[in-house]
């Protein structure tokens, strides 16, 4: 392209007359932001939760299956994914500091591709953010599970904590959150991520039916000692993807409820701040996260537990950071809560909406349960998001505002409509494309930044009046629109 300049524009030339001739011609007319909200699902491969299915399957078998899953996220409208690439110490990607993950084909088993990698191509070809979502203390499920030659619990016996029927990576040993850390920024570095998630596991919840105390862990640290490692490593690991990549996103789901009282009215059986040394809290209000995405799974209903009041709670803690709230559609229906409908689901959608109107944004957990419509989930989900959107900006990281595209045409090719532009300006992560239907724009599709040209059927335009593309930076700041009406 670069060698015969003058050819290619003749060639923009002759597109862009062909297309005006059809109908189609340059507009100036001002065409609106597209609207941004956070819309993510976790996909969960810890004992095979959401994929894959079973441990065991072929490659080719693990890919459709994953297909299946994020064309179901772009069919309704998500437009973002957290896969746990790091469920016990191992890896699903390529790693030359763990050994390939149990659950995909069997305790170190090369699966015969890079899932990170085909998942991070699929999810962008389909306007989806890829979210790498790590457990950093997490060595083994159960410890009766085998693992790969490499894996810390073998190489490292000393940093182990057995809790349970878990083992551990001690948290309070600086050399597990320093292995924590590299794993972590090892996959920044390698790969084209979105976001960098953790949940809510740092030290080891209460074993039921146990009492517990300061001492149950067996570290000889102080709840506050605690807190201090696990602050350090949060604040660690900001400031390093930043140092990397400023531009992706780091988030942390952590138990919904900071601590019991808190706020009034609201019990817990756990108590994240002094059990977890979990003070989301603070990594919220320091700014030491891009969102926090607290795990509210009960209903708006019950007062001690309740969805608006832990919403309203966690939104006042920053009003210069998102707070995503963890909504749980797997319990619709289920043998937690029974009699739990879809209809639960929309309500908190719409109250988290409401605290949050210039960056709001949900997560679902998990994905098996909108793919299997658990109480219709879905319909509800295509109500609540008729058109498209993308991620709300990261302003305190950057802007890079794309240029307009320039030599914007739309050729009509009798069944399909061919659109093509060029980028200028600061480049753009992701290309919105705009259609206007009446008085009314909606966004119809989200495109990789490296595509510059997309084919669709006459039909998915339907009767549009006008069509426009603009670029959205890696920050989610959007660029002015080109556009050309009919």
């Amino acid at each position: 392209m670069t060698r015969f300049p003058l050819f290619h524009a003749f060639s923009c030339s002759l597109l862009a007359l062909a297309s005006q001739a059809l109908g189609w011609q340059t507009s100036g007319e001002s065409v609106p932001a597209v609207p941004q909200e956070f819309r993510a699902a976790w996909i969960s491969t810890v004992h095979n939760i959401d994929w894959p299915s079973r441990s065991g399957l072929s490659g080719a078998a693990q890919r459709a299956e994953l297909l299946n899953i994020l064309n179901t996220c772009a069919q309704l409208k998500l437009n973002a994914v957290f896969l746990q690439v790091r469920p016990n110490a191992d890896a699903l990607y390529r790693s030359s500091l763990e050994p390939w993950s149990q659950w995909l084909s069997g305790p170190g088993v090369n699966p015969g591709y890079d899932p990170l990698a085909f998942a991070i191509q699929e999810a962008h070809r389909r306007g989806i953010e890829l979210h790498a979502w790590f457990n950093p203390f997490r060595a083994k499920a159960n410890v009766k599970h085998a693992v790969g030659r490499n894996h810390i619990s073998l190489t490292r016996p000393d940093l182990m904590k057995r809790n349970g029927s878990v083992l551990l990576i001690n948290p309070s040993a600086s050399a597990s959150r320093d292995h924590a850390l590299k794993v972590i920024m090892d996959v920044v570095r390698r790969y084209d991520i979105d976001g960098v998630h953790l949940d809510d596991y740092f030290y080891p919840y209460p074993t039921p039916g146990r009492a517990w105390s300061p001492a149950s862990f067996g570290d000889g640290k102080s709840p506050s000692q605690r807190r201090g490692y696990i602050d350090g490593f949060v604040q660690d690991m900001y400031k390093s993807v930043k140092s990397s990549k400023p531009w992706v996103r780091v988030g942390v789901s952590p138990f919904g409820i900071w601590r019991p009282g808190v706020p009034g009215g609201i019990e817990a059986g756990v108590d994240a701040y002094e059990h977890l040394a979990c003070d989301a809290r603070k990594w919220l209000s320091r700014g030491w996260v891009d969102y926090l995405a607290p795990q509210l799974y009960w209903r708006c209903s019950p007062a001690k537990q309740s969805f608006p009041a832990l919403m309203q709670w966690w939104a006042a803690q920053n009003s210069r950071r998102p707070v995503w709230p963890g909504i749980a559609t797997a319990r619709i229906m289920s043998s937690e809560d029974p009699g739990r409908p879809a209809s639960e689901i929309a309500a908190q959608v719409n109250y988290s909406r409401s605290l949050a109107r210039t960056a709001p944004g949900q997560c679902f957990w998990s994905i098996k349960s909108i793919m299997r419509n658990a109480g219709g989930i879905q319909k509800y989900l295509n109500r609540l998001y008729p058109s498209m959107a993308v991620p709300p900006a990261m302003p305190w990281c950057g802007t890079g505002t794309p240029g307009q595209p320039q030599n914007f045409y739309v050729a009509d090719n009798g069944s399909t409509v061919t659109l093509s532009w060029q980028p200028s300006g600061n480049p753009s992560r992701k290309w919105a494309v705009q259609a206007r239907y009446g008085s009314q724009w909606a966004t119809r599709i989200l495109l990789p930044g490296s595509q510059t040209r997309v084919t669709l059927p006459k039909s998915f335009l339907g009767d549009a009046g006008s069509v426009a593309v603009r670029g959205v930076s890696a920050y989610g700041a959007q660029g002015p629109a080109a556009a050309a009406r009919r």
